[in-house]
């Protein structure tokens, strides 16, 4: 599976955005998907994940209440929409396929994406 996120760009404090990730291959509906973020001089750390129906989804507590995690599966792509941005929120977004349930760790992706810069101003 190779995996193209897009949709970064620079955003005022309090704006939205939508970050897509398009997977090529056809198992994309086999995977449980998740977009994790790094930002400068810290780890790489969950954000969202999303079962592989759609149905199920998972948040960390600092994006849980204004962000939503959807996909398509007919389309291979999945979705991140987060409003309500804070200068905190600046990093690098990847997506992830996981090829293990614990949607929070970083060793249970099996392929990443490339990663888009997000950059909140204040």
């Amino acid at each position: 599976v190779q995996l193209q996120a897009s949709g970064g760009g620079l955003v005022q404090a309090g704006g939205s955005l939508r970050l897509s990730c398009a997977a090529s291959g056809r198992t994309f509906s086999s995977y449980a998907m998740g977009w994790f973020r790094q930002a400068p001089g810290k780890e790489r750390k969950f954000v969202a994940a999303i079962n592989r129906g759609g149905r199920i989804t998972s948040y960390a507590d600092p994006v849980k209440a204004r962000s939503t995690i959807s996909r398509d599966n007919a389309k291979n792509t999945v979705y991140l929409e987060m409003n309500s941005l804070k200068p905190e929120d600046t990093a690098v977004y990847y997506c992830a396929s996981y090829g293990s349930s614990n949607y929070f760790s970083t060793e249970s992706v099996n392929y990443w994406g490339q990663g888009t810069l997000v950059t909140v101003s204040s």
